[in-house]
């Protein structure tokens, strides 16, 4: 950082960029505390898929994130999701443990 002739200004400039570099790694740091915390964050693209419905020629759903399955569709479609939010977040709950 010797570009200018006075060794207050090199100084300086060099305190500007030390700062700046550690702005950036407490940025970088904020940044994974926040995702640490806030957990994996999935992406709801298309082609991401949650369950398998089944209708014919047999009845079945079953959750791909946790491999549950069952024979009660009509339960499932009507809103029954608790078996799957259940095992989601014991399997979730695992992993972070």
């Amino acid at each position: 950082c010797q570009n200018e002739r006075s060794q207050h200004k090199n100084r300086a400039t060099a305190m500007s960029v030390l700062k700046a570099k550690i702005y950036e790694i407490l940025q970088r740091q904020q940044a994974e505390r926040l995702e640490d915390l806030r957990g994996r964050v999935e992406d709801f693209a298309w082609g991401n898929q949650t369950r398998n419905y089944v209708l014919h020629p047999y009845r079945m759903v079953k959750d791909l994130r946790t491999n549950v399955e069952t024979g009660d569709t009509d339960g499932v479609l009507d809103g029954d999701l608790d078996q799957f939010i259940e095992a989601y977040l014991r399997q979730t709950a695992g992993q972070h443990s």
